[in-house]
């Protein structure tokens, strides 16, 4: 179940300064929809037992600023703000009451409406790069921590800066995940470019490394599910994800599309064991014709402009997988953004020509919340 933290009070109203000349973001990213309310005993509410906990007094502390990183991934809905954990004050949790007031800060600037924070450092596990959690800021001072987004984890990549391939290891999710510059070393991402003339240099293919076939990612243990009546794949990869053939679905416009596909996901949602208003599982629904694929997918508060990149991952996914609705992608996958492109091999997927850019650093404050 998805985690959420309101943040427990009004964020203090610290300001941010800009300290790099990147370019203000194309938009802020899509609204959100709300999460599940806090388990009883928490923000304040009964404890189990109808008793009610001593409030514990919090200590105020100055704030500390820390250094962020705006980077915008092509195809994101909005950009993300990164922070390296190495800048965060000791005792900086990172947590809701913290998050908010980052966010606070950022009001009156051109990332007032940022709702993506990435934060990442060295790993502490042999064989990976770099250790990255991903937290999606929710409308109202919530915040879910156990969504995945591979456009931020690229973005933590693209901030980093450091050559060759990265591994990371995504901390909400627990995937692997091998970032590789296109045409600029000797894997499959790079062979991938040199045969299709839009990889080239900037761009970046993010291998998922864990096969296909591997435990947990039919969740039910089912290539097909039925819910209200449609025939779905539900498919663990990245994230989770509800895949449905638009061939079972009424055709009357956006509007009551996107009700039927929410309809679907909250059925999905009970069974994955996620509450019906949380951003979980993912859903999107595609069409299969002479020309390949073309999917269209939701994101949280909307349609997404093209496909999340662990949604392209989970459909390549899907599509590996003997008896899903989804068939194996034959070549690049239409969207309404353009086309993505994603390849399967027996042991990971890899999703390719992927770019972000750095929109602007700046100084944020940063207080930590202390229990006495």
């Amino acid at each position: 179940m998805p985690t959420t933290d309101g943040g427990g009070g009004s964020p203090a109203g610290d300001g941010a300064r800009p300290t790099g000349d990147g370019g203000g973001p194309t938009g802020g990213g899509a609204g959100l929809t709300g999460y599940g309310a806090r388990p009883p005993g928490k923000g304040g509410g009964p404890a189990p037992g109808g008793t009610r906990p001593t409030p514990v007094p919090t200590v105020a502390r100055p704030a500390a600023v820390v250094r962020a990183v705006v980077v915008r991934a092509v195809d994101a809905p909005g950009p993300t703000l990164v922070v390296r954990l190495d800048q965060l004050p000791v005792g900086a949790l990172a947590l809701g009451v913290e998050l908010a007031r980052l966010r606070q800060a950022l009001a009156g600037t051109a990332y007032a409406e940022l709702n993506k924070i990435a934060l990442y450092g060295p790993s502490t596990r042999a064989g990976h790069t770099l250790d990255y959690r991903f937290v999606q800021a929710l409308p109202g001072g919530g915040f879910d921590f156990r969504a995945g987004c591979g456009h931020s984890l690229l973005a933590c990549v693209v901030a980093d800066g450091r050559p060759g391939p990265v591994t990371v290891r995504a901390l909400t999710t627990g995937d692997t995940i091998r970032c590789e510059g296109e045409g600029e070393g000797e894997g499959e991402g790079e062979r991938v470019a040199e045969r299709e003339p839009h990889g080239d240099r900037g761009a970046f293919t993010l291998s998922f490394l864990r096969a296909p076939t591997a435990p947990g990612t039919l969740p039910t243990g089912r290539p097909v599910d039925v819910l209200s009546g449609v025939p779905v794949s539900l498919v663990r990869y990245g994230n989770p994800y509800v895949f449905v053939d638009a061939r079972h679905l009424p055709r009357h416009g956006d509007d009551a599309l996107r009700d039927q596909l929410l309809a679907l996901r909250a059925d999905a949602a009970r069974i994955l064991g996620h509450p019906p208003g949380s951003a979980l599982p993912k859903i999107a629904v595609f069409a299969d014709g002479p020309e390949g694929l073309s999917v269209r997918a939701l994101t949280v508060g909307g349609w997404h402009p093209r496909l999340a990149l662990t949604g392209a991952a989970a459909l390549a996914a899907a599509g590996a997988l003997d008896g899903t609705v989804v068939p194996a992608p034959a070549g690049p996958v239409r969207t309404p953004g353009g086309t993505v492109t994603v390849s399967a091999a027996a042991d990971r997927i890899r999703v390719h020509h992927k770019r972000a850019e750095v929109l602007g650093t700046l100084e944020l404050p940063w207080r930590v919340h202390a229990t006495a």
